[in-house]
């Protein structure tokens, strides 16, 4: 297996089980950095490798009148203030290839977003700043599909790659998560992420907005842990229901702790041997 580096953080197997979270979109400065440093207090106390996600843009809000974020400038700004208040490493994700270049100056992680995953030039840019990236597998992809994502990106001689699980559309407005999906991706040689939070969604399920199932997302931690997965993805906030993105699916920060734990524990038992 490729193991990835992502500054201080090492994922992949003979590593610790990592957590990439972070709120959905980049509220505000004051916002990122309460909940980097409760993030950062939690996975500190149970010697979880950690990485800090936020979004500058939302590209693929279900409505017009949707948040979308800071923007560019901005949101970097933010994240190099986490990165360097916190010396956490720190990822967010674009939706243009000509973006790129200017991420891989401020964060340690790139995220390529499912809806995007196929798209030839959004992987080459990804790949050719060098940096690690995270490519989200598309809701509408079978895991064997992922093939030719990562022979898209290793093309242009990088090998930093993560793949992620996210769900796959089952039906209107509904996903669901195929648990052989992680052991196919994996076997393709790369560390696998399980994005826990957005697993759970019902994508446009309130008409103008993603609705969700929060109640779900500690059974498929469990679920796909015990498969066997490298790293977490989860979108966290201090009061999920004011959230400005994905409200219905942000994990509670005061609940953080016990989920991280009970992946643990069940990760210690050989759910990657």
């Amino acid at each position: 297996m490729h193991n990835v580096t992502i500054a201080s953080v090492t994922i992949g197997q003979g590593h610790p089980l990592a957590l990439i979270a972070g709120p959905c979109v980049l509220e505000s400065r004051d916002m990122a950095l309460r909940i980097a440093e409760e993030v950062c207090r939690i996975t500190t106390a149970l010697h979880m490798p950690c990485i800090f996600k936020g979004s500058f843009d939302k590209a693929n809000r279900t409505s017009i009148a949707g948040f979308r974020g800071p923007g560019l400038d901005e949101g970097l700004s933010i994240l190099a203030e986490v990165r360097r208040q916190f010396d956490v490493p720190v990822c967010t994700d674009f939706h243009a290839p000509e973006q790129a270049a200017a991420l891989a100056e401020v964060v340690d992680l790139l995220q390529v977003p499912a809806f995007l995953c196929r798209q030839t030039d959004m992987l080459i840019a990804a790949a050719e700043t060098g940096k690690p990236t995270s490519v989200k597998k598309g809701q509408f992809l079978a895991p064997w599909d992922m093939r030719n994502v990562v022979g898209k990106f290793t093309a242009a001689g990088n090998h930093q790659l993560l793949l992620t699980e996210r769900g796959a559309t089952f039906g209107y407005n509904n996903l669901i998560v195929d648990m052989r999906a992680l052991a196919v991706m994996r076997d393709l040689g790369y560390p696998v992420i399980f994005d826990a939070t957005h697993s759970a969604q019902l994508p446009g399920g309130t008409g103008t907005a993603t609705g969700g199932q929060r109640e779900f997302i500690p059974a498929l931690i469990r679920g796909a842990v015990g498969v066997g997965v490298d790293a977490l993805f989860m979108e966290v906030h201090p009061d999920p229901e004011q959230g400005l993105s994905d409200a219905t699916t942000m994990w509670p920060l005061a609940q953080l702790r016990e989920v991280l734990a009970m992946a643990q524990r069940i990760d210690a038992v050989g759910g990657r041997a």
